[in-house]
């Protein structure tokens, strides 16, 4: 039997409108975003946090990672990309079937709508729609799993697992449709190229909700939380700059010098905040912070993305220095200050690192958005930031009411979701689990320092070695420093 690839065939694989450069691009762009969320902050998250919470913040990115999948194939797509249902929320049905993903992608044009307001036209970049569909989850995935850090070390983990696919469904899809798929706000003109109101404006908003109606971490772990693996930290935080490179890199759906722009623009902010971030904590604590590196490089990085392909790299520089001392003090300053974040318990800092830096950043590019790279990548011509003239503070207005509108939507929809489900279950873990940590959550912890792993379960076996259940003598004893010994 001859299986020899038809050339028909192929050419069925490889339309007149696939540009496979372009799509090269995508699928690497996205998996470059996916790798910020596995592993990247699989392991960012399990160090940073307490030993022994390792297991349960890495669980909280794996299952998000997981469940938002599955629901943007459903419903998720498509209500953020789809046929309008109204102003700010696409119509949802499934994407999964090959009529629709190997057709040609298509994205709502601004400016071009008919009498009722409605879009006619599309933006189609030269990729299939299961490109542009994986790419679009990825920043789906983040974002929830960008939240999370909000809510490490005190949430019921069947609560998350509940909270994560309506949260994705009933809030992250009406942000997108509303900036990016033809909403609203779209339509008006609100610049948001990669994300910085979309995913860390909406992430930092919600986090800090979510905090509040879940509560506060036991007294112990917020008096003291240390990392309990530096360089992995590292590590994770090292996977997350690389793969912004694809975050904004990937935004314009083509390997054009918008892109190219946008990899510049996002290096050279992350670079600039982490340094002024070090140099704050210097000057303020007397040494430099491995944490506060961190920190400044994801300030940098959030709030570069709504403007990194419309804004010059000298404009990034600034954004740059801007995102390492606006949410430092924000962080070192103003939160001691506020009974209200005190009081929420946002154990990462999300709000800072995110909120602050992803407004700050969506309304600079009000400011300093460049009239040629907006004609390059933006679908309404003559769009320009109030630094160079002809209208450009409407822009600012612009960016301003579309901050406004995320951070409404984010605090109502979040709120109303957990409130749901807390008819069903606790938000928070009982204070005896959180005493324990992964062992009472997951019955697993992630350090096997002695014995193999081995523990000693005061639920199965007596303190005195005896095995209360089957009334036989243990298996186990205990040997010097806590290691149990297998008999």
């Amino acid at each position: 039997m001859n299986n020899t690839a038809q050339p028909g065939n192929m050419a069925a694989g490889s339309p007149p409108w696939l540009n496979t450069g372009d799509n090269s691009w995508q699928i690497t762009a996205s998996t470059l975003v996916g790798l910020q969320s596995m592993p990247g902050l699989v392991i960012l998250y399990a160090s940073i946090v307490k030993k022994k919470w390792a297991v349960n913040s890495a669980f909280m990115v794996l299952y998000a990672f997981a469940a938002v999948l599955i629901c943007w194939v459903l419903v998720g797509y498509r209500m953020a990309f789809g046929d309008q249902l109204v102003p700010l929320w696409g119509k949802g049905i499934p994407a999964l079937t090959q009529s629709y993903l190997i057709d040609r992608a298509n994205i709502p044009e601004s400016g071009n709508t008919n009498n009722d307001g409605r879009v006619t036209l599309r933006i189609e970049p030269n990729i299939p729609m299961a490109s542009l569909v994986y790419f679009q989850f990825t920043f789906a995935a983040i974002t929830v799993i960008l939240l999370a850090g909000s809510v490490l070390a005190r949430m019921n983990i069947k609560a998350w697992m509940a909270f994560v696919p309506l949260w994705v469904i009933f809030a992250y899809t009406v942000g997108a449709y509303s900036v990016w798929g033809g909403g609203f706000l779209f339509q008006w003109g609100v610049i948001d190229y990669s994300g910085g109101y979309v995913i860390h404006l909406s992430s930092g908003i919600a986090g800090l909700t979510a905090a509040y109606w879940v509560g506060p971490r036991i007294k112990s772990d917020r008096e003291r939380f240390p990392p309990n693996n530096v360089l992995l930290m590292l590590a994770g935080a090292g996977l997350l700059w690389m793969g912004w490179s694809g975050f904004n890199g990937g935004a314009p759906h083509s390997a054009n010098v918008v892109a190219s722009i946008a990899v510049l623009n996002t290096n050279v902010s992350a670079a600039t905040s982490l340094l002024v971030w070090t140099i704050l904590d210097v000057l303020y604590f007397g040494k430099p912070s491995v944490i506060g590196a961190i920190q400044g490089m994801m300030t940098g990085l959030a709030c570069v993305t709504p403007g990194a392909g419309v804004v010059q790299t000298w404009a990034a520089m600034i954004m740059g220095i801007l995102g390492g001392s606006i949410p430092w003090v924000s962080m070192m300053v103003l939160h001691k200050k506020s009974s209200f974040l005190q009081k929420a318990d946002d154990t990462l800092g999300v709000f800072h690192t995110h909120a602050v830096a992803g407004m700050m950043g969506g309304l600079l590019t009000g400011l300093l958005a460049e009239p040629t790279l907006c004609d390059l990548y933006l679908p309404i011509t003559g769009t320009r930031g109030a630094f160079y003239g002809k209208n450009g503070g409407v822009q600012f207005l612009k960016q301003l009411a579309g901050s406004a509108f995320i951070i409404g939507w984010n605090v109502v929809s979040t709120t109303i979701i957990l409130l749901f489900i807390r008819l069903f279950m606790p938000l928070r873990m009982p204070d005896e689990a959180l005493m324990i940590g992964d062992d009472a959550v997951h019955g697993e912890e992630a350090y096997a320092l002695w014995g193999d792993g081995e523990k000693f379960d005061p639920r199965r076996h007596g303190t005195a070695g005896n095995n209360i259940e089957e009334g036989t003598a243990s298996p186990y004893i205990h040997g010097a420093r806590g290691v149990i010994i297998e008999l």
